[in-house]
């Protein structure tokens, strides 16, 4: 599958997510000779991470799956994402499952969400160590998985460094407290929820620290309903930035619990 200048330029500075769908046979013999099995994004990790998260399941490029960042990450430690998939609200009997991955990075699985309830969009800051694909790859209820994409450029390093709150010793005075906000979506109608959760997330890639991160969320209503659930890994940024956003029926009163890979429980009531 062969690219246009212009449209490769517009992929490196992660101006959205991508298109690639089923073509004429001579197409589809085109993508199988290609070392990235047609990755829009021409990356040579794409047919390894496919085989790895989604076998032999259907798939698609999809421009219905957005994901931002920026241009250039500034830092490595905190790069800034917003993946989008509610164009897909209405397609396959709707988003089951949203799992983000980042090509070149040593720990490539960044988290997986399951917006249950919850409207299918997440924002959230990660590390990486160097510029890479950041791909978000998400399952509809008939099985279908739909792969949107975006190019980010990074300094690097991001990966390999111990957090502030690690190399000052703070992190263990607030470890697992939970700050909480939200905002009403005039636009939308939707009510968003932001979330802080104070931890080191460190990735086990620093000399002498091992990997430390918190593992798993869900938010649920006082009647045990779960609006959406979130298992995270070791490259989401240190002391976690997480933004949601929930229908406007939502209940004002919702209570967050998980835990870390150490087992320290998370417990924190969510109030409107």
């Amino acid at each position: 599958m062969s690219i246009s200048p212009t449209r490769r330029t517009l992929l490196q500075w992660g101006a959205g997510a991508l298109v690639a769908g089923a073509g004429p046979l001579h197409a589809q013999r085109d993508i199988q000779s290609d070392p990235t099995g047609g990755d829009p994004l021409g990356s040579m990790q794409w047919p390894g991470l496919r085989q790895q998260y989604l076998g032999q399941a259907p798939m698609r490029f999809s421009d219905q799956v957005r994901v931002q960042g920026p241009a250039f990450a500034d830092d490595a430690m905190n790069v800034p994402l917003l993946i989008d998939a509610r164009a897909l609200s209405g397609v396959g009997g709707g988003v089951l499952r949203m799992q983000v991955v980042v090509d070149r990075n040593p720990v490539r699985e960044v988290l997986s969400f399951e917006p249950r309830q919850a409207l299918p969009m997440l924002a959230f800051r990660i590390r990486m160590e160097q510029a890479s694909p950041v791909r978000a790859m998400v399952l509809t209820r008939d099985g279908q998985w739909h792969v949107g994409g975006a190019w980010v450029q990074a300094a690097g390093g991001g990966c390999t460094v111990p957090g502030a709150s690690r190399a000052d010793g703070s992190w263990s005075r607030h470890l697992n407290q939970v700050q909480s906000r939200y905002f009403d979506n005039v636009i939308e109608g939707s009510r968003r929820l932001r979330l802080r959760l104070m931890h080191p997330m460190d990735t086990g890639l620093a000399a002498g620290i091992p990997a430390f991160y918190i593992e798993e969320l869900q938010l649920a209503d006082a009647g045990g309903g779960v609006w959406w659930r979130l298992d995270l890994h070791e490259p989401v940024s240190e002391n976690p930035l997480l933004t949601f956003e929930l229908p406007p029926d939502a209940p004002r009163q919702l209570r967050l619990t998980g835990r870390d890979n150490n087992g320290n429980r998370i417990d924190a009531e969510v109030l409107a």
